[in-house]
């Protein structure tokens, strides 16, 4: 990947929405709001302390997590469409 994140930023790929309701309607591209969960593609170094030190991020990459619906920055990078957020934008750890 051509994107490093810097800090407590963590870049995440949104995992495809289901296009298929369970009583069988399919929701078509346009009327489909854009998923909350993703994969973490990359993490910051993390935050510095009052000493200097960095403060380890909790989440690493391969981690499947849910985050608010209007957060983070969208960008596109070589044809994908990632975002990138801050670690306090995480809500949960998909387990």
């Amino acid at each position: 990947m051509s994107l490093r994140p810097l800090h407590d930023r963590v870049i995440i790929k949104r995992l495809d929405q289901e296009t298929k309701t369970v009583s069988g309607i399919v929701i078509p591209d346009n009327a489909a709001e854009k998923p909350d969960q993703g994969e973490v593609l990359a993490v910051g170094p993390g935050k510095r302390d009052d000493n200097g030190k960095h403060i380890a991020l909790d989440v690493k990459i391969g981690d499947r997590v849910l985050f608010g619906k209007y957060s983070g920055q969208t960008v596109k990078v070589d044809g994908n469409e990632l975002l990138v957020l801050r670690e306090e934008d995480i809500m949960a750890v998909v387990q």
